[in-house]
């Protein structure tokens, strides 16, 4: 049975679209499928991990018998892509195999019924629905999400923290060790909303959302969340749970305020990296009159040291940080100047963007 004839670029983007969130290996065999659908012109590919699911929709999909079948989302992935640009692509299913045509080629794969395919159904009723510029949003996820924990026993710290506030959108993202904090202002006023979006979701966002103006449209709901943009929409399940008092951990009145050119400051890191305990990452910020000076060493007794001069007339201070939290903010915040804000060795770290006015990143000191 001819399902249809179609050129190998408009199955395999959106194959693309979808099958970034199939596990390789799970419990239920036919997670591991692509649920693809047609009808008429239509034709549609769906995936899903029972957490989150992933729906995309395919061009030029004319001709052929309308059907519903799962199959191999990684083999027909890597089939697709090993065709050549320029292949016209023929599906057929017979006897429960979907057989796939390209020139001389072809391929035999098994498929499971449609029938037994698990879905996450929209909410139908929103508790709030708003729309933002993908690539603000895909900024602002930037901006926080490489704090989130990761396979953390405190699961609702494996996340991200999402806020609606009358024209405000905020995202904080904590591992207990660091915390960054996002705002950015959204068109109209919405009531209070608070999820907690699974690690994932957050990554499987960052790595669709385009950089356009183009809309993205969130809708809240329940334990889901439902993101829309262009051909796409991606439901995720929510985490439950507390999460942090996030305005506790960010310091207001740190009194020491150090500006730095971002590149100089993240190249000097990462040479002090290099002799960094592996384990431990720690750096000393060895902090004097007219200097800042960066100071590693390790279990072999080799020791780095790096020295800017910056703008600064109070009192020694000397405090340890892991070199990958500062690290990590410098090379996502993407400005040209950073400001670091000090207490005392014993107090945490704010560091602040001034073309960034929403933007907080809070990191812990270490004993080094």
């Amino acid at each position: 049975m001819l399902l249809l004839n179609t050129t190998r670029e408009a199955l395999l983007g959106p194959l693309q679209s979808v099958a970034g969130i199939v596990e390789k290996r799970h419990t239920l065999p036919i997670l591991s499928n692509v649920l693809i659908e047609k009808h008429g012109d239509a034709l549609t590919m769906l995936a899903t991990d029972i957490e989150i699911q992933i729906k995309t929709s395919a061009e030029g999909a004319g001709g052929g018998e309308d059907v519903s079948v799962t199959v191999g989302a990684r083999k027909l992935h890597d089939i697709l892509r090993a065709l050549p640009d320029s292949a016209e692509i023929g599906l057929s299913l017979d006897d429960k195999r979907l057989t796939v045509k390209a020139g001389r080629s072809r391929f035999q794969l098994q498929t499971l019924p449609a029938a037994d395919y698990p879905r996450l159904n929209p909410p139908t009723d929103d508790v709030v629905s708003f729309q933002v510029p993908q690539q603000v949003f895909k900024r602002q996820l930037a901006q926080v999400s490489y704090a989130m924990a990761h396979q953390d026993i405190r699961y609702y710290l494996n996340g991200l923290l999402m806020l609606v506030n009358g024209h405000a959108l905020r995202m904080v993202t904590t591992d207990g060790h660091r915390l960054a904090f996002a705002e950015t202002a959204i068109d109209g006023e919405f009531p209070s909303a608070e999820v907690i979006l699974p690690r994932k979701t957050v990554l499987e966002l960052a790595r669709q959302l385009g950089d356009s103006e183009e809309p993205l449209e969130i809708t809240l709901a329940g334990n889901q969340a439902v993101f829309r943009f262009g051909p796409i929409e991606l439901i995720s399940k929510l985490i439950d749970g507390k999460f942090p008092d996030y305005e506790r951990v960010i310091p207001q009145h740190h009194p020491t305020q150090l500006a730095f050119a971002r590149l100089p400051l993240q190249a000097a890191l990462q040479r002090a990296a290099i002799l960094t305990n592996d384990k431990f990452r720690g750096v000393r910020l060895v902090l004097e009159a007219g200097s800042l000076k960066i100071i590693s060493s390790n279990a072999e007794q080799e020791e780095a040291q790096e020295e800017l001069e910056i703008d600064y007339q109070g009192g020694a201070l000397d405090i340890g940080f892991n070199v990958t939290y500062l690290l990590d903010v410098l090379a996502n915040v993407g400005s040209d100047e950073v400001v670091v804000h000090l207490n005392d060795s014993n107090s945490s770290a704010l560091i602040t963007v001034a073309d960034m006015p929403g933007f907080k990143y809070v990191v812990m000191p270490m004993r080094i």
